[in-house]
């Protein structure tokens, strides 16, 4: 069963090397995280396979990597610069910051409860700087508060770069910063994060079916992941919450041990945003309420093969936070199993391709030469193969070894001993969520890991079909 509390977690997190509060060593940042050794695999695999779905298993998506700060104009014709904001509460007693559409009551501090608080103010959420070497208001960015931006101001190179057609989509994935009043949840909530978007292009009168099919699509991928769907609620957001760009949204909310909370959103957003950032706006039927954009250069329209006009196409946007994935999958796989005896273990059930290590390579006595010399060519072998990372492991301490590759999700140990390089040139095989154990040939052992993991990724496919 997932884990009981976010402290499990938390815990978990810094004694395995996945998740560190940055700069702890001064007292640490509030909303920043590092992600450490086992953490930044986690995350990479993540992305991959995100990256993998969306990108390389489809011909109807072309990938991009923009840059983090952005021209204050384009933050201006989003909206961002206007809208983007958060209410404030400050109290002047304690000096506690509130959101205040999340307090109860806006005239008491949440904190010690005092009345002596501020009205709400708005407070903008974007990190704001200046490019070059002076500061003015001609040399003002901002950093990136969404990757989507970037990608709207990009439409007209990558259409006339692939020649692509309506619909398909620009994914991209990448850091995002927001300067948050309060961070909380671990991860969940962070001022610097990364993100996972796509922005698919569609035709007008189209879009409503497309808002469907990519649920259904992100749905069955988070499966994929190891998120099962009743872990998963869909919300349709009321009118009234929507974001102003969006026709529709659907929020899909997991099951965190804080409780229900957005793990990605898929958004209809008409044609707001390339209506916003196109010239020329006039000699299109927009149906979004837009900027007046004067500064543009380029037209953000395609032409209709049919009718022969141009228009502005809608987009769909499914947009998840890589953060809020990854405390997600961890959550899912955390696993206490009562062994008997007294005695348990905790395991780490993550899907195999989401395993920081694919496999621990373990001699049976440390810093035993001919053990090691072995163990190491059989590592470099397994890290030829390109499954991810393939790790040494000279502890000396089977039964420990096992316990801790159980903890970080290690799915498969392998174990060698004085049998390996004395009579049976074989290795011990042992399975993270059976605990089995099984003697192999070196010789088998490549196509053993490699079936593993192929079989591993057909029935989680299957699963989520």
């Amino acid at each position: 069963m997932p884990a009981k509390s976010m402290d499990e977690l938390v815990s978990l997190c810094k004694r395995r090397g996945f998740i560190f509060q940055s700069a702890d060593i001064y007292g640490g940042l509030k909303g920043m995280y590092d992600f450490g050794p086992l953490g930044v695999e986690l995350k990479n695999n993540l992305k991959d396979a995100w990256w993998r779905s969306m990108v390389y298993e489809r011909d109807d998506v072309e990938g991009l990597d923009s840059s983090i700060i952005g021209h204050k104009l384009m933050f201006t014709y989003s909206g961002h610069t206007e809208t983007f904001n958060d209410p404030l509460v400050e109290c002047k007693d304690c000096h506690a910051r509130m959101r205040a559409d999340h307090m109860k009551d806006t005239s008491v501090c949440e904190q010690c409860g005092s009345t002596n608080v501020t009205e709400p103010r708005v407070f903008n959420l974007m990190f704001k700087t200046n490019i070059g070497p002076i500061e003015s208001e001609d040399s003002v960015g901002y950093l990136r508060p969404e990757t989507a931006q970037h990608i709207f101001a990009n439409f007209k190179n990558v259409v006339d770069s692939t020649a692509r057609k309506v619909p398909f989509g620009i994914a991209q994935m990448g850091k995002a910063f927001r300067n948050e009043i309060i961070a909380r949840n671990f991860i969940f909530r962070v001022r610097e994060f990364e993100q996972m978007e796509l922005e698919f292009f569609v035709k007008p009168g189209e879009d409503e079916k497309w808002h469907e099919y990519w649920l259904e699509e992100r749905l069955k991928w988070w499966e994929e992941q190891g998120l099962p769907r009743d872990k998963i609620n869909v919300l349709d957001v009321p009118d009234d919450d929507l974001a102003h760009y969006a026709k529709r949204t659907y929020d899909l909310e997991y099951k965190y041990p804080h409780g229900h909370d957005e793990i990605e959103g898929i958004a209809n957003r008409t044609d707001y945003d390339l209506g916003n950032h196109t010239k020329a706006q006039n000699e299109f039927d927009l149906t979004a309420e837009v900027h007046e954009n004067k500064d543009s250069n380029s037209k953000l329209a395609v032409l209709d093969d049919e009718s022969k006009k141009w228009y502005v196409p809608y987009v769909i946007e499914p947009s998840a936070g890589v953060e809020r994935g990854v405390l997600a999958v961890m959550n899912e796989a955390y696993t206490e199993e009562d062994l008997g005896d007294g005695k348990s273990r905790i395991v780490l059930k993550f899907k195999p391709h989401l395993a920081p290590i694919k496999v621990a390579v373990i001699p049976l006595k440390k810093n035993h030469d001919g053990l090691g010399a072995k163990a190491r060519e059989i590592k470099n072998t397994l890290q030829a193969l390109g499954l991810g990372r393939i790790l040494f492991e000279n502890t000396g301490n089977i039964g420990k070894a096992y316990r801790r590759h159980d903890e970080v999700g290690t799915p498969i140990c392998v174990t060698v001993d004085f049998d390996t390089i004395e009579s049976d040139n074989a290795v011990t095989i042992r399975d993270r969520d059976t605990m089995e154990q099984k003697r192999i040939k070196i010789d088998e052992l490549e196509d053993f890991v490699k079936d593993f993991y192929q079989a591993a990724q057909s029935r989680d496919s299957k699963a989520a079909a």
